[in-house]
């Protein structure tokens, strides 16, 4: 496999609550791959070291041991400078749309500001850029004069979607998704989008998520956390097979278990 993005024993601890207290191992010498075109899910019950993982591999927080290469690049060895231009190709999708946009700022500003933030913009071509982007995560243009409040679930979704790293050429996205009550049919637009862009850029998603059906329906291959490690790594489609490992071991409490065909309706 021609990894874009390749993890090896990474490492992080975060400090113990008291003076006299051990270090906390959150994760512990993590390996995975995750190829152009490919979505890993990375699942595992609450504080088995799945967001620790992805802030790592984002450089949020530096690991205290082990590499991380994408698209041939050591980002462990970087400083934040060097970083910087690979930031618009390394991105997250966090778990609230509406949480991660300005309620402030309209739709159009708040595409544009990544750009303005990375040098980006021109005055001249850039409200004709930021329509370009809207419409490729299949929003109308004219939705950037609303604030995000006036949107709907599925397009505030879709418009967090705009930031993402299809603005370059080969990315990889590291993204989280719980269960949220969206409608079926709006869950399933998001994720026929997601693979529309995908395939069509040659994308690479580390997928963190808690809904079990939804992985296995969205995800190539699963890695299962358990005490900061990966203890096992499979197709997703082997997920509930006999001797997969939901059969040898039931999913944590706060798995959720909705219906697989929500997720396979077409988009309207």
């Amino acid at each position: 496999m021609n990894a874009l993005l390749s993890v090896r024993d990474l490492t992080v601890r975060y400090p113990g609550h008291g003076r006299r207290s051990a270090p906390v191992l959150a994760v512990d010498r993590v390996s995975f791959d995750v190829a152009a075109g490919e979505t890993l899910a990375l699942i595992g019950a609450s504080g088995s070291g799945k967001s620790s993982t992805a802030a790592a591999v984002l450089m949020l927080r530096r690991p205290d041991g082990g590499r991380v290469r994408f698209y041939g690049r050591e980002l462990t060895a970087l400083d934040e400078k060097a970083l910087r231009p690979l930031r618009p190709s390394v991105q997250p999708v966090f778990q609230d749309p509406y949480g991660s946009l300005s309620p402030r700022l309209p739709v159009r500003e708040a595409v544009a500001e990544p750009l303005r933030v990375q040098g980006r913009w021109d005055p001249a071509s850039g409200p004709r850029r930021v329509a370009e982007l809207l419409e490729t995560v299949q929003l109308d243009p004219r939705l950037g004069e609303r604030l995000p409040h006036e949107l709907s679930g599925g397009q505030c979704q879709a418009c967090r979607h705009r930031g993402g790293p299809w603005r370059a050429s080969r990315a990889c996205l590291s993204w989280t998704s719980r269960c949220r009550p969206l409608d079926p049919s709006v869950r399933a637009g998001v994720l026929n989008l997601l693979t529309g862009l995908q395939e069509r850029l040659g994308l690479a998603y580390l997928f963190i998520c808690h809904d079990l059906p939804l992985v296995r329906h969205f995800a190539h291959r699963v890695a299962v956390m358990d005490n900061a490690r990966i203890v096992e790594t499979v197709p997703a489609s082997a997920l509930y097979a006999s001797g997969g490992p939901l059969a040898r071991k039931p999913p944590a409490a706060d798995s959720c278990t909705a219906p697989a065909e929500a997720a396979r309706q077409p988009m309207p």
